[in-house]
């Protein structure tokens, strides 16, 4: 999807091995190095949860929640996955957790709307706009909660299918399956758009 941001890993100039050293400091203990590892992959968390839930309060709780079972797990974390991967790994189990359990709701209608020039955009264009949005919100209600956590991978936050693999807990194949399927319910839904 163009636009999308792609982060594979620690921001640049830090490299995995630098989040390897500092997992296995912080698994010892060292509250420093695991608030290193917080604040260099949180955005990209909350970005994905915030993408997956639709809400940033929830999103926000999810990723907290992700960051304390982290903590709690460190000394199971043997470094076959990268850190950012194992992370990522969980803040989508626990947002497919909460996905299941609140089916059907998620009003994507909360989203922020980028506020267009004035003089360039009629009302007529920006109802229109909110009624893309809202049935995007609902096409994306009817997928399950794997689905809508793969495409969200995939299309907004553009993974490979090998992480999406690894952060869903299930294989390529299947990864690449539910793409094709919620592709192709979000495109039968938004049909009229095209």
């Amino acid at each position: 999807m163009a636009g999308a941001r792609r982060d594979t890993g620690p921001p640049e100039g830090e490299s995995a091995t630098d989040d390897a050293l500092l997992a296995v400091r912080a698994a010892e203990g060292d509250e420093d190095a695991f608030a290193v590892l917080v604040q260099r992959h949180a955005p990209a968390l909350l970005r994905l949860a915030t993408r997956l839930l639709g809400t940033r309060t929830e999103a926000e709780d999810a990723v907290q929640d992700a960051f304390v079972s982290a903590w709690r797990r460190l000394p199971e974390f043997h470094g076959s996955a990268s850190f950012g991967t194992w992370t990522y790994r969980i803040v989508t189990n626990r947002c497919l957790n909460i996905l299941r359990s609140r089916r059907p709701v998620v009003p994507l209608e909360t989203a922020a709307e980028v506020p267009a020039p004035e003089h360039t955009v009629s009302p007529a264009r920006i109802t229109e706009a909110r009624d893309a949005v809202r049935e995007l919100g609902a096409a994306l209600d009817q997928l399950s909660a794997e689905q809508r956590a793969c495409w969200v991978l995939r299309e907004l936050d553009g993974r490979p299918y090998d992480f999406i693999a690894d952060a869903v807990g299930i294989s390529q194949e299947a990864v690449r399956a539910r793409v094709f399927r919620a592709r192709r319910c979000l495109t039968q839904a938004l049909g009229a758009w095209r």
